[in-house]
């Protein structure tokens, strides 16, 4: 087994009134599936940091400094991933009371955002860092207060 650098991603969850923010990205790296806002943490960041950035960045969403760290961590690798290995972890932000619009700041890199209501099924493909986070005791607590 090789050494090496195994990059983190951060996933930014973004729920409000019962629908979780989605985009269905773009590009190599998980085509065509739908995720969380997110991306690599830089050296020296924290991750609520991170999320923050991240979802400015990509929706031009703003977020409170109510930002915590999920109990959960993605390790993510193998072929789904196309040969990739890196670690997500997570991070749910406030963005208030009033439901922000997602801008696409990034169109290269995802097709569309949208609140998914979360009394309905995820939507599929998932990007496999979320549907681990799906299968989490964490998110099986959230959906029991959603629904």
């Amino acid at each position: 087994m090789g050494y090496g650098n195994v990059p983190v991603g951060v996933g930014v969850v973004v729920i409000h009134e019962g629908c979780l923010l989605l985009g269905l990205r773009k590009g190599s790296h998980g085509a065509k599936t739908w995720a969380l806002p997110g991306g690599w943490l830089e050296f020296g960041e924290e991750f609520s940091e991170c999320a923050r950035r991240e979802l400015k960045e990509e929706t031009g969403i703003t977020t409170l400094e109510n930002n915590f760290v999920l109990p959960f961590v993605s390790n993510n690798y193998g072929d789904e991933m196309n040969g990739k290995h890196s670690v997500t972890v997570f991070v749910q932000v406030d963005v208030g009371t009033i439901r922000p619009q997602a801008e696409l700041c990034e169109p290269e890199k995802c097709y569309q955002w949208l609140f998914h209501d979360l009394k309905l099924p995820l939507p599929e493909p998932l990007f496999p860092p979320l549907r681990d986070l799906s299968h989490s005791f964490w998110w099986q607590e959230q959906m029991a207060r959603v629904t």
